[in-house]
């Protein structure tokens, strides 16, 4: 069983902002099903520009419910530029932390909210950046995306990858990359 704290069960508990919002300015989803977690993040602004409603719907366990639930509480009165700079270690902070194994949870968050922003600011309605190079065929995970949670988590080694994204969690053939860029962000020759 997981150490959870008080807050992470609660917002799993009762998770605040689920559902759908009408005409939204943005919404995208992340996740893949094949790996358990899906997330479709949502927003509408206010007349202010501020994100006045937030929204989400997710198919995953209990860390991706009470993650997504704290997020859509964190982004509500905030500016675009304000909300674009919530991280994923942020989103686990609010709620007294994550297991190291349940660290995915949060970066699928800020994933969902980061796409949500971009299909706002471009027109698209796509769910993820099909431009990016898959890393990790398993779990769909992007060389970028492993890249920006490395450097934005300080991350060392391939297992904190695999907890923070799922790469790696696998067949493993992804890891010996996955290692090549710790080595290479980290300057390890």
């Amino acid at each position: 069983m997981w150490n959870y704290s008080d807050k992470m069960m609660d917002h799993f508990r009762n998770p605040r902002n689920v559902g759908k919002i009408e005409n939204p300015d943005g919404t995208a989803t992340v996740g893949s099903l094949a790996c358990g977690d899906a997330l479709t993040f949502s927003f509408k602004l206010g007349p202010d520009g501020r994100i006045a409603e937030a929204k989400f719907q997710t198919f995953g366990c209990a860390s991706a419910i009470a993650s997504s639930s704290a997020l859509t509480e964190m982004v509500i009165g905030k500016t675009l530029e304000e909300a674009s700079k919530i991280t994923n270690k942020e989103i686990a902070d609010y709620l007294g932390g994550l297991p190291p194994q349940k660290m995915h949870c949060s970066v699928m968050g800020r994933e969902a909210l980061d796409a949500a922003i971009h299909n706002y600011r471009t027109g698209e309605k796509s769910d993820r950046n099909l431009e990016d190079e898959t890393l990790c065929t398993c779990y769909n995970v992007s060389e970028n995306e492993v890249r920006r949670v490395i450097t934005e988590n300080g991350l060392t080694t391939v297992e904190e990858v695999t907890n923070f994204t799922k790469a790696g969690g696998g067949c493993g053939r992804c890891k010996p990359k996955i290692q090549k860029i710790l080595d290479e962000i980290n300057g390890v020759s």
